[in-house]
Order: structure tokens, then C-alpha cells, then sequence
């Protein structure tokens, strides 16, 4: 692979795409389902779309069911029926876009299944790990759950559960913060209390808790990944995405929450030391993409996708994966389409298989029962050394 080109980190989109993702910024629900310039895979492409999306690949079903069953048998806490889980897995077409070659478009790859089996590694597993780092970090010391802060109906985490409340492949018994109820008096507190008010646990999952850096921890200040002390990268999520995207091995990522209202401004991904393709995985409500590039050569004046950008209805299970042309090109979320979470995801984590005992009562994480209907949580992989 070719090394990384030189980019400005600092420098700003341009005017063109910025019109793009304002436009998008101010359109309602009702709006949205009908422009069709927006280009929506579920709802199915226009005949001009269909000239700039062409179908390039596709990953055969008994791949992909082959994929998500090794993922989902790896020690998943919240699935201890894993082992005799059936994947109903189908075949699942690759788009490009044809004026910006490696923009490539894979909808509804993954299932329902693995979307939850993915949310609970990552908010579950992962958010729990003290090595990946929040954007609460910056201004708070973070004070993790332990089996004895953790909740059961006596106020604790009960020894039988501990043990399924255990970061998978780890050493660490930090229950899920999920464990906690919304009155729990488990507060943040900041580093500086003349700038920042201490947080509820609540407060942090509800609505201040904004990204998790996964592996190689991003320097926001300086726009880099300082090499000393990397965590490794999560092997079971790497493994799933390298079998779907053999020419990159995720060593990084950002977990991006969302609410209705939050939004994502637009940026190249330019930090990295290669130029391996970038994949991003939404989960939750739907999200609009803009993405594009600035093309003044004459081949870009008479190409028939001459735009350069496009802008894009992501659902739940989709995923876009950048690389080529691509790889660089300016991107963001102008919104966050407010209750479009599927029906099946909606209660996440309160589901029936997460209960403490089979049908009972005592579902440790019933008070976050809806808690993803007004999320969308993406997932951004990125590899950063050859």
C-alpha cells in the first residue's frame, strides 16, 4: 500500500459539500422521505442513483453466516446461549459509487443478532475497560463499577453474575455501567469544578457520554495517535470486520452515540500513517451521511456523477466502507432521524436474554429499557501502521 498522502487537519470542507450538509441539517422526517436526492437503499435507488451506485461485489450468505457465528461464540456475556445461536445470514450486495470510486455502500449486512451481540461488547465490554478512553475522560475522573457498586436487587452484583458481567478476554471483573440504576448515586467528578458540575451515571449514558476511543487512543488536541501505551485493539470485533474486509486489520476506532439533535461536522479522516480503507458500522436510528470530495480536474466537469458528494439514509446494520478515492474525501452527519431505531433494538439492553434468571423479574439493566430508541451508536474502524 501506498504511505499515507499529507493532508491539513486544520483546513476547511468545501463550500459545496458545507451547502450539502446545512441543507440536510434543517430537513424534517417528512422531508427526508421524500427527497430524492437522498439516496436510500431500503427505500430503493432512483434510475439516476442507480447509474452512480452500480453494484461492484457481493459477500456470499454461508461467508457471512460463517463470520457472525465465530463472533457471536466468543465468550459473549450477554449471550450465554451463544454457542447453539443460529444465523439466518444472506446474501448481501457491495455498491460503489462510480464518481467517487471506493465509497462502497454494504446495506443490511449485518443482522439483528449480531448488532446486539456488537452493542454489548462495545457498551457493555468495552466502555468498562479503563484503557479505552471517553470524551468524559478530558474533564472527569472516571470512577468505573465493581461487583460491589454494581446493582442487583440487594444494591450488588450477586457472585453468580459476576463472572457473566466479565470483560471478555480480559482479567477484570468492572460489571457493565448499565448495572447502575438512574437514581444511583454513582456521580463523575471533574478535575476542574470551577469549570464542570459533577455528572450522575444517568447523565453519562443518557446524553454525555459522546464517543469511545477503542485501541490506538486519538490525541483530539494535537490530531494524532501518540504511539506510546496503545491498548489492543478488541480481537473478536477486528477478526469479524477483516473476514468482510480482508485489505484492512482494525487496530483503532471510535464509538460515536448519538441522540436526535446531535450531529457530526464534516471532516477527512487524515491522522492515520496509511491509507487503508476506513469502515463504519451504524447501529440504532437512522443516520444521513454526507460525504464528497472536491474534483476541479476536467475529467471530474463531465463526469456523469460530476457532483463529487452524495449524501446518504444509513439504517441500522449498514455499513460504508471508504478506501481509493475515497479514503480522504470530507464526510459528516448533518442528523440523527429521530425515532427510526428498529422495533427489535428499541429496548436494548433490557432485552429477555439479558435477565439474571430465565423468565423472571430481576433484569439487571431494566431501568435502561428504551434506552436506544433515541440513539444511534456508529462504529469507525480505521487501521493505523502498515
Amino acid at each position: 500500500m501506498a504511505p499515507a498522502p499529507s493532508f491539513n487537519a486544520y483546513e476547511k470542507p468545501p463550500e459545496a459539500i458545507r451547502e450539502v450538509y446545512k441543507r440536510y441539517q434543517k430537513l424534517n422526517i417528512a422531508e427526508l422521505d421524500t427527497d430524492l436526492d437522498l439516496v436510500d437503499f431500503k427505500r430503493g435507488l432512483t434510475r439516476k442513483q442507480q447509474v452512480c451506485f452500480t453494484e461492484v461485489d457481493h459477500i456470499p450468505a454461508p461467508h457471512t453466516a460463517e463470520l457472525y457465528r465465530h463472533f457471536m461464540t466468543r465468550d459473549d456475556p450477554a449471550r450465554p446461549d451463544s454457542p447453539n445461536i443460529q444465523v439466518n445470514a444472506a446474501d448481501i450486495p457491495v455498491f460503489e459509487h462510480q464518481g467517487l470510486r471506493g465509497l462502497r455502500i454494504l446495506p443490511s449486512l449485518l443482522t439483528p443478532d449480531v448488532q446486539m451481540s456488537l452493542l454489548s461488547r462495545l457498551l457493555h465490554r468495552d466502555l468498562s475497560n479503563e484503557q479505552h478512553k471517553t470524551n468524559i475522560h478530558l474533564h472527569y475522573n472516571v470512577k468505573y463499577p465493581t461487583p460491589r457498586t454494581g446493582r442487583t436487587s440487594q444494591g450488588h452484583l450477586s457472585p453468580e453474575r459476576i463472572q457473566n458481567l466479565r470483560n471478555v478476554n480480559t482479567d477484570s471483573d468492572t460489571p457493565s455501567f448499565f448495572t447502575y440504576n438512574h437514581d444511583s448515586s454513582h456521580v463523575f467528578l471533574p478535575k476542574n469544578r470551577d469549570i464542570h458540575k459533577p455528572i450522575t451515571a444517568y447523565q453519562f449514558l443518557e446524553k454525555k457520554l459522546r464517543w469511545i476511543t477503542l485501541g490506538g487512543q486519538y490525541d483530539w488536541t494535537n490530531k494524532e495517535y501518540p504511539l506510546d501505551d496503545e491498548p489492543l485493539f478488541p480481537e473478536d470485533i477486528a477478526s469479524l470486520l477483516q473476514g468482510i474486509f480482508p485489505d484492512m486489520t482494525g487496530e483503532a476506532a471510535i464509538v460515536n452515540l448519538y441522540s436526535p439533535g446531535d450531529t457530526l461536522s464534516l471532516h477527512r479522516d487524515v491522522s492515520e500513517e496509511c491509507d487503508r480503507g476506513l469502515v463504519s458500522i451504524s447501529m440504532g436510528c437512522d443516520g444521513i451521511f454526507v460525504v464528497g470530495v472536491q474534483d476541479d480536474s476536467e475529467d471530474g466537469k463531465h463526469n456523469a456523477c460530476a457532483t463529487q458528494y452524495t449524501a446518504i439514509r444509513l439504517h441500522s446494520g449498514d455499513v460504508v466502507c471508504m478506501s481509493g478515492k475515497a479514503r480522504y474525501a470530507w464526510h459528516g452527519v448533518p442528523q440523527i432521524v429521530r425515532t427510526t431505531c428498529p422495533d427489535w433494538l428499541q429496548d436494548w439492553p433490557a432485552m429477555p436474554e439479558f435477565s439474571a434468571k430465565p423468565n423472571s423479574d430481576e433484569d439487571l439493566y431494566s431501568n435502561w429499557r428504551g434506552w436506544m430508541q433515541t440513539k444511534r451508536i456508529n462504529l469507525n474502524v480505521r487501521q493505523l501502521r502498515d
